[in-house]
């Protein structure tokens, strides 16, 4: 599915992005192991309710260039959002942001919160929640020796975690898995999913801005599935409790990947959502 159609350039490097639509501008930002691919099934329904809608992948991921010895953490991530916005010449902006991308949220709304209209964030990384008991063990056995994992090795580990975030790891399969997998069908893609995504799977970028929450003022909702396996709900709740007025939305019967389980929801919360003042 060709989703992405342009790029530009932010900070220097090449970002692959969606610009449709007028109106208000959102920007969607995806989260790890994934590309904006996560989102295709949830920005065509926004774009046609009047917003402009950006979308992005991540420097590192998906179509974007993957830089070498360039910092893509979480908290690089968060200047490259400025340089996007700068760039689209968007001085405010509405944002829905699933896993790390819920951090650079976050860490955007904590630093800049006058370019912030509203902030979803869903299945988030947040505290201490990250990496994952799994992810912890594949950086352990994996990170410092992946240069010689062969594609059909990377492609089963890959292929076991993304089983992780459905509900039904049924679902994780056929054209679905391939669209996640794609990015890293190369030697380039492995090496780029392990330094640029795996080695900035680090809690320190969450903790560093916890005792910031509380002063965030801007419209904040969280969407949480019930049985996320990454990401457990009572993390939702801490961050509900942290962050003043904010909704928490908890979707029954989905996994950490909740625009795969329950789309229609998930477009509907956003929509909801957007017309919040």
């Amino acid at each position: 599915m060709n989703f992405l159609t342009d790029n530009l350039i932010a900070d220097g490097l090449r970002i692959a992005y969606r610009d449709r639509g007028r109106g208000e501008p959102v920007i969607f930002i995806h989260g790890t192991p994934s590309h904006s691919y996560e989102w295709r099934n949830i920005v065509p329904s926004v774009e046609a309710a009047g917003y402009r809608v950006i979308t992005y992948d991540l420097p590192g991921f998906g179509l974007s260039e993957r830089p070498v010895d360039q910092d893509t953490s979480v908290a690089a991530q968060t200047g490259i959002l400025k340089a996007i916005l700068d760039q689209l010449a968007i001085e405010t902006v509405s944002i829905i942001s699933h896993d790390i991308g819920g951090a650079i949220g976050l860490r955007f709304a904590t630093a800049h919160p006058e370019r912030v209209r509203r902030l979803m964030v869903i299945d988030t990384v947040s505290y201490d929640s990250w990496p994952s008991s799994t992810w912890r063990k594949i950086i352990e056995e994996e990170l410092d020796d992946y240069t010689n994992l062969s594609q059909e090795a990377f492609n089963a580990l890959l292929t076991r975690q993304l089983k992780m975030t459905v509900k039904d790891e049924a679902t994780m399969a056929g054209d679905i898995l391939h669209g996640y997998l794609a990015p890293n069908q190369s030697a380039l893609g492995r090496a780029s999913f392990f330094e640029h995504q795996m080695r900035h799977y680090d809690s320190k970028y969450t903790e560093d801005i916890s005792g910031k929450l509380g002063a965030l003022t801007m419209p904040v909702r969280i969407l949480w599935d019930e049985g996320d396996r990454w990401e457990p709900l009572h993390y939702a709740e801490r961050l509900a409790g942290d962050i003043p007025g904010t909704g928490l939305i908890v979707v029954p019967e989905a996994g950490h990947f909740v625009m795969e389980d329950a789309p229609k929801q998930v477009t509907g919360e956003i929509a909801d959502f957007l017309t919040v003042l």
